[in-house]
């Protein structure tokens, strides 16, 4: 009990230490929580714990931090089709200016799931979910290429989604 305590305490130390690039360190034990978490966002602290080799508390304890860290966080995902809304599209745009007021507008948009600032032949990407193709040109035409700063945009539409996972978490 004595000498689980002390790996516990141990762990922590070395959890939150920050790596060389400013990031925390995140040791093994607290990469095996966040996969059992991935696998299954509601399963119990106290089976985490069996598989981790730590207490119930000392997991939600770890738990507590990682959300506290915003380093992970445990969200229902839906299947968009499923909840009513049938168009996805990934959209590339290409920006006149100041790219990180366009992203943080591209941010606030609810239909906009995704933003990310790239180095490649688009300036941002973002994917948005829509009811239909008529939202989906409306949230493009009227309200993205609208913005101040947006010179162009380039969407891809899904026609399948083959594959969406949320496992790369730990590699």
């Amino acid at each position: 009990m004595h000498s689980d305590l002390v790996a516990s305490r141990s762990a922590d130390q070395r959890d939150s230490r920050e790596s060389r690039n400013g990031t925390p360190h995140l040791d093994a034990v607290s990469l095996a929580i966040i996969e059992q978490l991935q696998e299954d966002g509601r399963r119990p602290y106290a089976a985490i714990g069996k598989a981790v080799g730590l207490s119930e508390a000392a997991v939600r304890q770890r738990v507590q931090k990682l959300l506290d860290q915003g380093m992970m966080q445990i969200v229902a995902v839906t299947d968009p089709l499923t909840v009513g809304f049938r168009r996805q599209a990934m959209v590339g745009v290409h920006v006149e200016g100041d790219v990180e007021s366009v992203a943080d507008a591209l941010t606030d948009m609810s239909e906009v799931e995704y933003v990310v600032m790239t180095a490649g032949s688009f300036d941002i990407l973002a994917e948005i979910v829509c009811e239909d193709d008529d939202h989906l040109l409306d949230v493009i035409n009227k309200r993205i290429r609208a913005l101040p700063g947006v010179r162009s945009t380039e969407s891809f539409v899904y026609l399948k989604l083959k594959k969406q996972t949320y496992m790369w978490g730990t590699r």
